[in-house]
């Protein structure tokens, strides 16, 4: 459901859905491995810039189809309505794509396609293509231990029958690993990083419950966006801060 990768069909019942958020993760696996193989294949032939970047920022999407950057979109027009709580969980029912979403869309995807275009060292390759991993771990992590905003929905689909205590286990001891890896990576940009996507998810977690009385499938798919391009946005600038302090 979460990726555009081929795999066998199984019949689509409760025991089947128990573990799925504990897998979530791979998908980021898959994503962040396919993005440093682009990232050596730009080294091989001598592709940077602006083209590295744009290809970069199309890979997830790729990958997942656009679920969640479709997330971050309703949440966006459904925030920008200034309605009331009712008001807004209805926006992000709405098929439709709003103005504000498009707006916002299209300055993330500029920013992030900017940003890929600086990933100039594998340290850096290494600690990005991580944080999709992360952004998978600690959205499956919070769809189990933050209070829902509706009994029902996509989100509900999985949390449901999902078994608590293996998934929270799980996607938490992703999280931490991804954690150790990026620190280990670099521990300067790593530390940041990680920093960064800790107070992202503490803002989504008080965001979500002040806006919207709980979280969402919207707002999960909203989190991960903002947490890739949060770890995206704390890898550049700590690479390139930590590199005009050593001069």
């Amino acid at each position: 459901m979460y990726s555009r990768i081929p795999m066998p069909k199984v019949e689509w019942k409760e025991e089947n859905r128990r573990y799925a958020l504990c897998f979530f993760s791979l998908i980021g696996a898959v994503t962040g491995g396919l993005f440093l193989l682009w990232r050596l294949l730009c080294i091989k032939l001598g592709f940077n810039g602006l083209f590295y970047g744009a290809v970069s920022t199309l890979i997830p999407v790729i990958v997942t189809g656009g679920i969640h950057i479709d997330g971050f979109c309703d949440v966006t027009d459904a925030k920008s309505s200034y309605g009331d709580r009712e008001k807004r969980l209805e926006i992000m029912k709405d098929s439709h794509i709003g103005a504000f979403a498009v707006l916002h869309l299209c300055m993330y995807m500029i920013i992030q396609t900017a940003l890929f275009s600086q990933v100039n060292n594998w340290k850096t390759a290494v600690i990005v293509a991580l944080g999709f991993v992360l952004s998978r771990a600690m959205s499956g992590f919070s769809a189990v231990t933050f209070k829902s905003a509706k009994s029902e929905g996509s989100l509900q689909s999985f949390v449901k029958p999902a078994h608590k205590k293996i998934t929270f286990s799980v996607t938490l001891m992703s999280a931490l690993l991804c954690f150790c890896g990026m620190i280990f990576t670099d521990w300067f940009s790593g530390t940041v990083s990680t920093i960064t996507a800790l107070y992202v998810i503490l803002y989504y977690k008080k965001f979500s419950y002040k806006t919207f009385g709980g979280i969402t499938g919207d707002l999960c798919g909203w989190f991960l966006q903002m947490c890739e391009i949060s770890v995206l946005v704390s890898a550049v600038v700590s690479y390139y801060l930590k590199e005009a302090l050593i001069k």
